[in-house]
């Protein structure tokens, strides 16, 4: 998986720069516990961390190789390019020699091969440099779905760039600044392509090269969610799912190290858990499954208006079906709401996201998955793949011109979820970024001819979802997992199942007249009934009232220092009303806020990040 970072600077010889090129990488360890490396030739710089994953003793980066005119191209890579060893059979007939068995080299020797175009012959998730010798020139490539990050950072005379952004934060060209869009981004909960939050700073955008010469940037797109007439009936559609899903899944399962499911009882992660498993057993082995619960959840268990079970007999069903060697990771509430944990997930992140314990837990549950697995397959994308959110078949959601996700938030939040002080209000004025992102955002969707209305708003829905609500989620994914070394892949981000399933009917993903029809039915034969009946229940979150306790007596804390800079935005009155609520059903709007203040505050003191309102 690994963590990349480097530096081009096309004025100066950067082997005198080495120790700030060190200190890029090293801020990544985590992402790379097995290895580091550096490379540096004049202009160029490159670093590494290695997770081993494939080859583990030939896959060192960074990694380069000679060219045919003799110049050297140089490379650091950071995912699984999971149809490897076809490109490494067509390359061969090309002339390509290999010496190691790793998907790494078989990048780079098609970028030899195909240049930039090698992107689009990748299937997998990746995000990697190539520092180009010939043309002297970096290449920067993301996968099409944006599983794996990659951040940049122009300077006067060339670039920065990283995995993540505290890689660019640690050379001494980038400032940590954040402006008022930065502060928008950050509320708004929309993802707006190629937003990196920090002032300078940009995200490669997913399914896109940006290459950069000493004529400046440039980008192009290699990949885009286009609009194509579907023609297969309802079993041929099935049928098309399941054999992508075979495939796919076989090919993630592929790993040099030991593999594992995260298995939540939900559709997603049941389906992926019994695939797995029937495959598995048909090479005599049985497939390890993880699932975080917390104490006394499912006895003490009230339904609310996002869950309407617990997940425990759920996955207790799909383990018992699918015979795999499940453990559950039970998490106590202390160990949820401890700051020092906070963060870590803040760190991991590099921002202060607000997701209490989503976040916690989930990194407590990769942290725990870490000491028996290094690769981990996940249902994650499969509510935006297949139309497994409520808002999918909320009127109100289908006929709003604003992202559908946010009808629900808004009413979620309720009148205590705005916690701005009035001037950061008035200054940011989110509704009204919101409402330019949206109507940006669905400019380019493109209408197929003969397209009702009601099927075009549904397509609308489903492509603001795959280019804009998943990438929120995968990104938390991939730093909750990298922060402790464990490799999560995501089988239903695969671009083909994506393209496919995208220009299905709405009527046809939900042809029974429930959430993820296609799944469900193209799955049916490795779920247990149970599952099989299961309404879409989310990512669990503990009912705990001593959690909630746990956090107003840390904002508690945070009012006891009235000069921290976090009251530039957030209000003291809204947040002593907050602290003096009881922990006993506290609104979400509030709880939220609290979250998302305790998550500034550790920001704030951990990155000093100068904030411009206006």
């Amino acid at each position: 998986m690994c963590g990349i970072a480097g530096w081009v600077s096309f004025d100066r010889d950067l082997t005198r720069e080495r120790e700030t090129v060190e200190a890029m990488t090293e801020t990544m360890a985590c992402r790379g516990p097995d290895d580091s490396g550096t490379w540096i030739a004049g202009p160029a710089a490159l670093g590494h961390r290695r997770l081993a994953v494939i080859d583990l003793p030939g896959g060192r980066q960074p990694m380069s190789a000679e060219a045919s005119s003799g110049c050297t191209a140089a490379l650091v890579y950071s995912g699984e390019s999971y149809n490897y060893e076809e490109l490494r059979a067509e390359l061969r007939t090309r002339g390509h020699r290999f010496t190691t068995a790793s998907d790494t080299e078989v990048v780079l020797h098609g970028y030899l091969e195909w240049g930039e175009a090698v992107a689009e012959r990748l299937n997998g998730m990746y995000a990697f440099a190539i520092w180009d010798e010939r043309e002297r020139k970096l290449v920067l490539i993301r996968d099409r779905m944006g599983i794996k990050p990659l951040y940049y950072y122009p300077t006067d005379d060339g670039v920065l760039f990283g995995s993540e952004p505290k890689a660019i934060l640690a050379n001494p060209l980038a400032r940590r600044r954040v402006g008022a869009d930065g502060l928008r981004e950050l509320f708004t909960f929309i993802k707006t392509p190629g937003h990196a939050i920090w002032d300078g700073m940009r995200e490669v955008e997913p399914g896109t090269v940006v290459t950069v010469g000493h004529g400046g940037v440039r980008t192009t797109r290699y990949w885009s969610l286009e609009t194509r007439p579907h023609t297969d009936d309802k079993d041929a559609t099935v049928a098309r799912v399941r054999e992508l899903l075979d495939d796919i899944v076989g090919r993630q399962l592929v790993a040099d190290v030991p593999r594992c499911t995260l298995l939540s009882g939900g559709l997603d992660s049941s389906a992926l858990t019994g695939l797995a498993a029937q495959q598995l057993a048909a090479e005599g082995q049985s497939v390890r499954s993880f699932a975080v619960d917390f104490v006394g959840h499912t006895e003490n268990f009230v339904a609310d208006a996002l869950r309407d079970t617990p997940d425990g007999p759920f996955v207790h069903d799909v383990a018992r079906t699918a015979q795999t060697r499940h453990e559950d990771i039970v998490l106590g509430s202390g160990e949820l709401a401890d700051m020092e944990l906070r963060s870590k997930m803040v760190r991991a992140r590099d921002l202060p996201m607000g997701f209490g314990d989503l976040d916690t837990s989930l990194y407590l549950l990769f942290k725990a998955i870490r000491g028996q697995s290094t690769v981990a397959l996940s249902g994650e994308s499969a509510d935006e793949v297949f139309g497994g959110y409520k808002q999918f078949f909320d009127p109100r959601a289908q006929q709003s011109d604003e992202f559908p996700w946010l009808v629900g938030l808004r009413e979620m939040r309720g009148k205590h979820g705005d916690f701005f002080t009035d001037e950061a209000r008035k200054a940011l004025d989110l509704e009204t970024y919101t409402q330019d992102g949206y109507d940006a955002a669905v400019s380019g969707i493109q209408r197929l001819e003969g397209e009702s209305d009601f099927e075009f708003r549904m397509r609308k829905i489903c492509h603001l979802h795959l280019t804009r609500f998943v990438r929120v989620l995968l990104d938390r994914k991939d730093r909750a997992s990298m922060a402790v070394g464990l490799e999560v892949r995501v089988p239903f981000c695969d671009h083909r199942l994506v393209e496919y399933v995208y220009n299905t009917p709405w009527s046809l993903k939900s042809f029974d007249g429930r959430e993820k029809s296609l799944l469900r039915e193209a799955t049916a034969d490795v779920l247990p009934t149970s599952v099989y009946d299961r309404v879409k229940s989310p990512y669990p979150s503990t009912q705990d009232p001593g959690y909630v306790a746990a956090v107003q007596k840390a904002a508690a804390d945070v009012l006891a220092t009235p000069s921290h800079p976090v009251f530039e935005l957030v209000s003291r009155d809204w947040l002593r009303q907050a602290v003096e609520a009881g922990s006993e059903g506290i609104d979400p709007g509030r709880r939220q806020g609290l979250e998302r203040t305790l998550d500034l505050v550790v920001w704030m003191d951990m990155y000093a990040p100068a904030l411009t309102l206006s």
